[in-house]
């Protein structure tokens, strides 16, 4: 049995073994996404930010839009955030959107547009935290660098059998750990996909797949019959907060009234429909609601919004500065969130085809 404490290995050649022993298995079994085809530094960097706070199966169909959109980091360095963000627009958590364009740009600027090679300097572009740069550079230019993200977490503290809440002292463990794995495979970029792969696929958080694991010789946790409770349970840190009210919907000649988030607020930066609070004033837009159409759930963060979706009807023209009537052409160029279109389904926005114009299948009572 190979047992890994801290930053000492026991059994280096069985640990070299152990190693091989799961990147031959990641080769056998590891899923076919469109950011494998290669080692491109770029293309692995896309898809990490994509990964972060999102599964494989939501990133997929956006990581290969993206990089259809904008096929190399220069492309990506000389678009318009604007156009970079309407990319983006569902993915969510729109910040490391961003970041990716503002750290292309200074990689075009300070790097000549190649993904640095040294830790020290990938550490400095935003973005880029100490899980992220060692993916980066150990899967493009194979450099032994650790990786540890829930997946890989899940996986050391039930091989090494790292028990006890989630702490300063247990992460120095893992990471540990993981350099110690990293430095013992021939290949570290397959190693640390390894470990990603099985903690997604195999090691789960719960009814883990012991039987197919590759490491379940080496697995202390298993060998203690302690897989289902290592590692121990995340403990919820903000309360979910229920968010309530009204959005408006405004349509004029098959146009919709959209409003730009102010530079301060969750999502700044992005489309939406206007939320009204109670008083039929929103950031200087004055409306008469109608009877609710229908109701829409949606979380962000920590948030769960409750929002009914109603027609509405100007008191007075809307702020031009923060205000814009969008055409369905409009919609596909501005960055918007998810919730948006979910609002759209919900009244049945169609595109006119002849006219290029919106229709719903809900009336509306066009103002």
């Amino acid at each position: 049995m190979i047992i890994i404490i801290g930053v000492v290995t026991a059994q280096p050649n069985a640990a070299r073994a152990l190693c091989r022993s799961l990147v031959a298995w990641y080769r056998r079994n590891r899923r076919d996404l469109p950011w494998r085809r290669g080692r491109d530094p770029y293309r692995v960097w896309v898809s990490e930010i994509m990964l972060q706070q999102t599964t494989v199966r939501a990133v997929v169909p956006y990581f290969e839009r993206f990089v259809r959109v904008f096929p190399s980091l220069q492309a990506l360095a000389a678009a318009r955030l604007d156009d970079v963000l309407a990319e983006w627009s569902g993915l969510g958590y729109y910040r490391r959107a961003r970041h990716l364009h503002e750290a292309a740009r200074l990689i075009v600027k300070q790097h000549r547009g190649r993904f640095p090679r040294r830790l020290e300097e990938a550490l400095a572009l935003p973005g880029i935290g100490r899980y992220t740069a060692g993916a980066i550079l150990s899967i493009a230019y194979g450099q032994p660098l650790p990786v540890v993200d829930g997946n890989v977490a899940r996986v050391l503290s039930r091989l090494c059998l790292v028990r006890g809440p989630r702490s300063s002292a247990r992460e120095k463990k893992l990471w540990s750990a993981a350099a110690d794995l990293v430095a013992a495979a021939d290949v570290p970029g397959d190693l640390n996909q390894a470990l990603m792969e099985l903690g997604a696929t195999v090691c789960a958080p719960f009814g883990p797949s012991c039987p197919k694991c590759p490491l379940r010789r080496a697995c202390r946790a298993r060998a203690a019959g302690l897989q289902e409770r290592v590692p121990s349970p995340r403990r919820l840190t903000r309360p979910t907060v229920a968010v309530r009210a009204d959005v408006a919907v405004v349509t004029r000649a098959g146009r919709l009234l959209l409003r730009r988030r102010p530079d301060q607020s969750l999502m700044h930066g992005l489309w939406e429909f206007p939320t009204i609070p109670s008083g039929g004033v929103d950031d200087g837009l004055r409306v008469e609601l109608r009877e609710s159409l229908a109701t829409i759930r949606h979380s962000i963060t920590y948030r769960r919004l409750e929002l009914r979706v109603r027609p509405a009807r100007l008191l007075s023209e809307p702020p031009r500065d923060r205000y814009r009537w969008v055409r369905p052409g409009d919609l596909r160029r501005l960055p918007a969130s998810s919730l948006v279109r979910k609002i759209m389904t919900a009244v049945g926005a169609r595109t006119d085809r002849r006219t290029g114009s919106w229709t719903f299948d809900r009336p509306l009572r066009l103002c």
